[in-house]
């Protein structure tokens, strides 16, 4: 198979002559589209940025790096670029997207995305160096420098962690067509870097190498919380604890303890779209056994939120119908206010399709996209959004009358609550379903208070109430999501 092409031929709009493009796109996507849909499909999409480029360009001269565009003002393209005007002064970033409600809320005070540091950095730059724009044409003719903002690096842009990733990054990956024309691209985007990232963390390699990489490193953070996970059940089964687990084998140097923390499941936009790509990859070539092989790592990631789901509803007595259950956390993970993927979804979609009625709380999605959410049409049928689902203000009014409390997202917060104030205002017995594992130092507490509490990975209560049975065959099957009940 031939490397994939230059994505300068296939840009939609016309940079000006000696102008780079830098774009990131899927292996799988260009198989798809063929070799120029990917870089039109990429235009616009606004989630991701080219850190590790797929580099074309039009100019056989070196020059300096004074303006860039950025395609996309989304999770990563925005806060990338805000970075770099930030650590480049003397650099003119603008980035724009065809979203102008996104465009208008990067220039207020209100920026459309949550990360630690953001506003900091966005305030200092934005209106010196830094700008957000529609006009895509004549940024375009102006740059210098073209990012299309398509995919990240999940070591390099970690959502929640994302502006101290970009700050000090384990490495910046550039793929480069293997031309002079290329090269000196690849040059001139590591002169960016270079700014403030040591040369020797700045990698450089051909393009397909770049974007293999981007696929295998979510793949392989992706599977060691699939082997993880697969172990919590087996901890459950046996009564072992698969935090000590985890800390017996992260402590082999080999292993590492990174990624290691069992939970509900992985989300966010990256692992499992990028595991997919890299099925999808394989199958196209012709490797049937290397794409089973990673698709067993999104198989056992639906397993584990439909496993604890299947353990909430055993615990309530084998029925959730018309009882309620309040939702603490609806972002995939802390610290962002991103919800694509995220376990608390496929949660709150089982229980619906069980009749339970669902109080959500979360410090940082807005209600708009948690109702956006739970009605596609994947997730709900008619108005059971509307009947079933309320979203609170704050936690004790989404705790006040429940039967369980069920922990989605590992906010820290979740850790401080007055939990005897929640007991009292909970029918009885109450429940905590952690499906986090961030209340595990108050177990002791929260049982003298007089939780039952479940976790992921460990056996907590030793005694159980009259008919919650622990070993049976679940209410509906683990290998599929549960059928909506009649209703009567």
């Amino acid at each position: 198979m031939k490397p994939p092409p230059s994505r300068a031929g296939a840009f939609k709009y016309g940079p000006r002559p000696g102008t780079f493009v830098a774009g990131r796109g899927d292996l799988a996507e260009r198989l798809r589209c063929g070799p120029e849909g990917g870089a039109v499909r990429a235009v616009g999409t606004g989630v991701r940025t080219g850190v590790e480029a797929a580099l074309g360009a039009w100019n056989a001269v070196m020059f300096e790096i004074k303006k860039i565009c950025c395609i996309g003002a989304g999770y990563v393209g925005g806060p990338t670029c805000s970075v770099i005007a930030q650590m480049c002064p003397e650099i003119r970033v603008t980035v724009v997207d065809v979203n102008e409600s996104r465009i208008n809320a990067w220039n207020s005070p209100t920026l459309p995305i949550y990360e630690p540091g953001l506003k900091e950095v966005v305030e200092a730059c934005r209106g010196k160096n830094l700008f957000f724009s529609t006009n895509i044409d004549d940024a375009i003719k102006e740059a210098d420098l073209v990012f299309i903002s398509v995919l990240s690096n999940p070591e390099f842009l970690a959502e929640g962690t994302a502006i101290k990733d970009l700050k000090n990054p384990d490495r910046v990956l550039i793929g480069g067509d293997e031309t002079p024309e290329g090269q000196r691209a690849v040059q001139a985007l590591c002169a960016v870097y270079q700014h403030w990232v040591p040369k020797e963390r700045i990698l450089t390699t051909n393009t397909w190498s770049s974007e293999l990489s981007k696929l295998a490193a979510n793949a392989f953070l992706a599977q060691r919380i699939s082997s993880i996970n697969s172990i919590s059940a087996l901890c459950e089964a046996t009564g072992a604890d698969v935090e000590e687990v985890a800390t017996a084998i992260g402590m082999d140097q080999r292993i590492g303890n990174k990624f290691l923390k069992a939970s509900v499941g992985f989300g966010g936009s990256c692992f499992q779209k990028d595991v997919l790509n890299l099925v999808y990859l394989c199958e196209a070539l012709n490797l049937p056994e290397v794409a089973h092989y990673w698709q067993q790592v999104i198989d056992i990631n639906d397993y584990q939120r439909r496993r604890f789901a299947s353990r909430i509803i055993d615990g309530l007595f084998n029925t959730v119908t018309d009882k309620k259950i309040a939702i603490l956390g609806f972002a995939f993970k802390k610290d962002t206010g991103d919800t694509r993927e995220s376990s608390s979804i496929y949660i709150s979609k089982y229980l619906m399709d069980e009749g339970a009625h669902l109080h959500i709380y979360d410090p940082k999605v807005p209600r708009e996209q948690i109702v956006v959410d739970l009605s596609h049409p994947g997730v709900s049928e008619d108005d059971q959004v509307s009947q079933l689902v309320t979203i609170s203000k704050d936690p004790y009014e989404a705790c006040d009358g429940a039967h369980a409390v069920v922990i989605c997202t590992e906010w820290d917060m979740f850790k401080e609550l007055d939990y005897e104030r929640i007991h009292k205002k909970m029918l009885k017995p109450a429940f905590i379903f952690d499906g986090r594992r961030v209340l595990d130092g108050l177990h002791q507490e929260l049982q003298t208070i007089g939780f039952q509490i479940e976790t992921i990975g460990k056996k907590v209560s030793s005694k159980r109430f009259p008919y919650a049975p622990s070993g049976e065959i679940p209410k509906f099957s683990l290998q599929d999501p549960p059928n909506k009940k009649p209703r009567v």
